[in-house]
């Protein structure tokens, strides 16, 4: 399975959209380079305040542009970077993706998924009645996060838009992806 990087988004300050970039450069570690989430420990403020100590799984933000497609059949208009994502991607169900998957990036980036954007009231702040679209049912009644995957920097590089992905999946059972 392959795709490709649509668009990139960093900020060096804590705003719920992130402004798209010509580029962005991963560090392995760490996360986006000057973005307000990028550390080894949690940078979340909500996840701060519980416990600060806690290891950053979130260091990077990656969505699908096809969900930007869906919500706008629902009456939503949301263009890249608005929802707080670093990398918007086109052609991979990241959704679907099990834990430990490696994302590469460009030429030299690599990400490995840690689990599903938790969906906040910030969404309907943003566009009211947003979060409703993102977040839904499966069949048996659990809840359906689709703003997003996590995950982290194994190692370093600068993504632009146009550059491919490629994927890789872990051995054995795949586990599948959970809020982190």
């Amino acid at each position: 399975m392959s795709g490709s990087v649509s668009a990139v988004s960093s900020s060096g300050t804590y705003s719920f959209t992130k402004p798209n970039r010509d580029g962005i450069t991963l560090v392995e570690g760490l996360g986006v380079e000057g973005d307000v989430h990028a550390g080894v420990t949690v940078k979340h403020r909500s996840r701060m305040a519980k416990d600060p100590t806690r290891p950053n799984l979130r260091q990077v933000h990656l969505i699908h542009e096809e969900l930007f497609t869906d919500v706008r059949e629902a009456g939503f208009e949301v263009a890249a970077g608005q929802l707080g994502e670093n990398v918007t991607t086109r052609g991979l169900d990241l959704l679907g993706l099990p834990v430990g998957a490696r994302l590469r990036l460009g030429a030299d980036a690599v990400v490995e998924v840690t689990g599903l954007r938790n969906p906040c009231a910030q969404i309907d702040a943003f566009r009211k009645g947003l979060l409703k679209q993102v977040v839904g049912r499966h069949a048996d009644g659990r809840p359906a996060f689709r703003a997003g995957i996590m995950g982290v920097v194994l190692n370093g590089g600068v993504v632009r838009p146009g550059d491919p992905i490629t994927l890789e999946l872990p051995e054995g059972p795949h586990r599948a992806l959970e809020i982190v």
